[in-house]
This record gives structure tokens, sequence and C-alpha cells, in this order.
């Protein structure tokens, strides 16, 4: 059962994930006045003649970011169409475009007339939430036909963890992502002491550094929770279990990768390593919370 639109997600999954890659790229490279202050247009042409290769990465970025956005306005109307019995295709369907089209008109918005730190730092967190939709309707997609649809019995206060996770996940991720728009990344040398010190103060740049580094640990110690909270008490939802313990590897791997940021100098492939992991994430979570607020049967 709709295999096209099962195959065309998937494909729309795997297109905004490389856009938000590439965003990421823009910005650990600096590339983000490669077509100078014009849009869509890179320094006035259609296509850039003898380009730097800040330009080639960030005008990259704009045509892949443009085809992708498409792909998704395609993707929303089609499982609006032949996903509209499910229950949460037209809301995911309606969350997909406005995200696509917010989170495009932050990028242009930052290229032609300049955006402060913290708003920079929130078109990252859209990204992650755009993924997080396409990918939730790819999901949908695939459960349309089964028989019994994914929906665990859970106690309130399990439910309401959850969803503090997930809110807390998404402003770690907005804390990641002002450090590195603020220029903040090596701003703490060494872990877990920052510049040989246990508590260096939360202003300026080395403040946002290690309130970044706070908060991450403590999102590893709440999936941790939740982790060991699942296997407790819900062992027989295999979903729950598969979903929680993902969960805690992928933070593992964010909290291992996040250090080694800092050890290898703000290497490129572990930063689009960071940012690849704490997306994933937070779709996973994402979807878990999906199924928890589904009626259960």
């Amino acid at each position: 059962m709709h295999k096209r639109l099962k195959l065309y997600s998937v494909i729309t999954s795997i297109g905004i994930l490389i856009v938000l890659l590439q965003g990421a790229l823009v910005t650990k490279t600096g590339s983000g006045e490669g077509c100078g202050a014009t849009w869509p247009l890179c320094f006035g042409e259609v296509i850039p003649t003898s380009p730097a290769i800040e330009t080639i990465i960030e005008y990259s970025h704009r045509i892949v970011s443009g085809l992708v956005g498409a792909m998704v306005i395609i993707l929303a109307i089609w499982a609006w169409k032949q996903l509209k019995h499910m229950r949460e295709a037209k809301t995911l369907s309606i969350a997909a475009v406005v995200l696509i089209i917010f989170q495009g008109l932050l990028g242009a918005g930052a290229v032609v007339f300049g955006q402060s730190k913290a708003i920079l730092a929130l078109h990252f967190g859209i990204s992650a939430m755009s993924l997080a939709s396409v990918v939730l309707l790819t999901i949908i997609a695939f459960e349309d036909g089964r028989q019994n649809q994914i929906a665990p019995k859970v106690s309130k206060g399990f439910k309401y963890y959850v969803f503090f996770v997930i809110t807390y996940c998404y402003a770690v991720i907005y804390s990641g992502a002002y450090v590195k728009h603020s220029e903040a990344t090596l701003a703490c040398a060494g872990f877990p002491l920052c510049n040989g010190q246990l508590f260096p103060g939360l202003s300026g740049p080395i403040g946002a550094h290690y309130f970044h580094r706070v908060v991450g640990t403590l999102l590893l110690i709440t999936l941790l929770i939740l982790m060991i909270w699942t296997l407790s008490r819900y062992r027989h939802h295999r979903i729950l279990v598969w979903t929680s313990v993902l969960a805690f590897l992928l933070v593992v791997g964010q909290f291992v990768s996040g250090i080694s940021v800092v050890f290898t100098q703000n290497a490129l492939s572990v930063g689009l390593i960071h940012a690849l992991i704490i997306s994933i994430l937070f779709s996973t979570l994402c979807y878990m919370t999906m199924i928890l607020t589904r009626p259960s049967k």
C-alpha cells in the first residue's frame, strides 16, 4: 500500500537531512555571506561565475534547499490526500509545509537583512523540527494498512516526562546552535574543566559554551532516566523499549562528539556528526511523543 508515497517520503526525508547538514556546513565554514547580501541571486547573478569555495557552499545550499522545499510541499499534499484517515496526517502535513517555509524565510532574511545570533540559532532548531515532521509523515505512510496501530498504554506521569524531555531536548538544540553562531565553540579548552576552571561563570562566549555543556549533560541524565523507567515499567511495549534505548545511545554519541569537538579543535567532520546525531535524536523523541498521544486501546 502506498508504495510510491513510501519511496518518495524516504527520499524527501534524506533530502531534508542533507539540507540540515548543509546548513551546519555553511555555519561551520563561515559561508553565510558566500553570496553577499543578495537573495535569491548570488552576487546579483543567477549562477555565480568564478565562485570562491564559500560561494559554492552557500549557493549549493540554496539550490538544494529550494528543491527539497518543493519536495516537502508535494509530500505534504500527497500525504494529506492519501493518509487523511490517519489521525496525525493532516497535522503533520500542515506542520511540514509551515516549517519548511519558515525555515527558508529565516535563511533568506539572514542573508538580506542580517539577523541576531539568537535568531540565527533558531534556524537550526526549525530545521530539526522540519526533519522530524517529514520523518513522522514517512512513518505513518508505512504504518497505514496495519490492523493494530501502535499506541502504548502508559501512565500520565510517563507521558508528561516524555513531553518534558522532548521540550528540554529542543532547548539544548537551541543552546548548541547559539554556541555555534556566537563563535563560542572553542571558548572552553579542555573537558570536564573549562579553561582549567570548574565554574568559569556564565558571561560572554565562555558562559554560553559552559552553559551548553551543563544542559547537554543534564539531557544525558534525563534520557538515562527515561530508558531505565521504560525498561523497568514498560518492557512489554517493544517500541518504547527500542526508542528509549536508541535515544539514550544517540545522546551518548552526541555527548562524545561534543567532547571531540573541543579536543579536535572543531574538526569539520566531528561538527557535522554532532549536528546529525542531535537531529536524529530529536526525531526519535518526536516519534515517541506521537505514539504516546494516541488514544490507547
